[in-house]
C-alpha cells in the first residue's frame, strides 16, 4: 500500500539524554490522511553506515517516554528506531477509561490503523540511515496487538515482536500471508490473556504456516516491561506488575529474535 502521496515529514531536532554517548534522539513530525502525528527516532550517531529499522508502538497510554526509552535501547543496540504515535498529535491518556477510548478507535478500524503505522513505517524507510528492507517492529499491550495485526494484514516486515500484547486483533489470517516472523512474549499471570486464547493463537499460527514463537514468563502479570505498572495498577485498581526478570529476560530474547530475522 502506498501512502506516499499523504506523508509528510518534518523533523525537529532534540537530542535527548540517552543510554549511551553516540545516541541521539529526534522529535518527528508527519502526517497521513490528514491527520498530524508526533514520534520520536533514535540512532547511533558514532555507528557509520545503515542499519535495519525497528518500529516501536506505544502501550495504550499513548506515545510517552517509555516508547522513547525503549527506541533509546535499540538505538544503544545498533538499530535506527521510530517511536510512532497511532492517536495522532502525540496524544496521551491519563486514565484507563480514556486510554481504552483512544486504543479501541485504532483497534475497531484496522484499515485505518494500517495508513497509521505505514506513515511512521514509511518515515522510518526513507531516513537516510536505515536499510529500507529490512525493517521490524515492537509493541506492548496495545501495541503488542498493533504489530500482530500488521503481519496478519500481510505489511512487509522482518519480524514482530509483541510484550504482554492482545493476541486476537483483527480476522485470523490466511496462510502465506504474513511475510514477518513473530515473536509472543506474555506473562502467564496475565488476567488479560486467557489460556483459550493463547491457543487459539497458536493454533491459528500453525494453520497459517507462520514462522512464531510462544514465550511465557511465569508469575509476570499484565505489563510487566514497565517499571510505572505498579504505580499504575495501585492508582486505579487493576491488574498490572512489573517483573524485572521477565522485563531483562524478555528484551533479551527479543534482541536475539531481531539479530535473527536480521542476518
Amino acid at each position: 500500500m502506498n501512502f506516499t502521496k499523504t506523508l509528510f515529514i518534518l523533523f525537529v531536532v532534540n537530542f535527548s539524554t540517552s543510554l549511551h554517548a553516540g545516541v541521539v534522539g529526534k522529535d518527528v513530525t508527519y502526517s497521513a490522511e490528514g491527520v498530524n502525528f508526533n514520534g520520536y527516532i533514535a540512532y547511533d550517531k558514532s555507528i557509520m553506515g545503515k542499519r535495519p529499522g525497528v518500529i516501536v508502538v506505544h502501550e495504550w497510554w499513548g506515545h510517552n517516554d517509555y516508547a522513547r526509552k525503549r527506541a533509546d535501547m535499540l538505538a544503544q543496540s545498533g538499530y535506527i528506531a521510530i517511536a510512532l504515535d497511532m492517536y495522532g498529535d502525540g496524544k496521551q491518556a491519563s486514565h484507563p477509561k480514556d486510554a481504552g477510548k483512544f486504543s479501541s478507535a485504532i483497534t475497531s478500524n484496522l484499515d485505518n490503523a494500517e495508513k497509521r503505522f505505514m506513515a511512521a513505517y514509511q518515515l522510518l524507510q526513507h531516513h537516510p540511515l536505515t536499510q529500507k528492507d529490512e525493517i521490524a517492529a515492537i509493541g506492548y499491550c496495545f501495541g503488542g496487538g498493533i504489530v500482530l495485526a500488521m503481519a496478519r494484514r500481510g505489511v512487509d516486515l522482518k519480524g514482530v515482536a509483541s510484550f504482554h500484547g492482545s493476541l486476537g486483533v483483527g480476522a485470523p489470517v490466511d496462510k502465506g500471508k504474513v511475510k514477518a516472523n513473530i515473536l509472543v512474549l506474555n506473562g502467564a499471570a496475565d488476567p488479560f490473556v486467557k489460556p483459550e486464547q493463547i491457543e487459539s493463537f497458536k493454533s491459528e499460527m500453525k494453520a497459517a504456516g507462520v514462522k512464531y514463537e510462544f514465550v511465557n514468563y511465569p508469575g509476570a502479570k499484565h505489563a510487566f516491561t514497565n517499571p510505572d505498572a505498579d504505580k499504575y495498577g495501585k492508582q486505579f485498581s487493576i491488574p498490572l506488575a512489573y517483573n524485572k526478570e521477565a522485563d531483562v529476560a524478555s528484551w533479551e530474547k527479543m534482541q536475539e529474535f531481531l539479530k535473527e530475522i536480521f542476518k
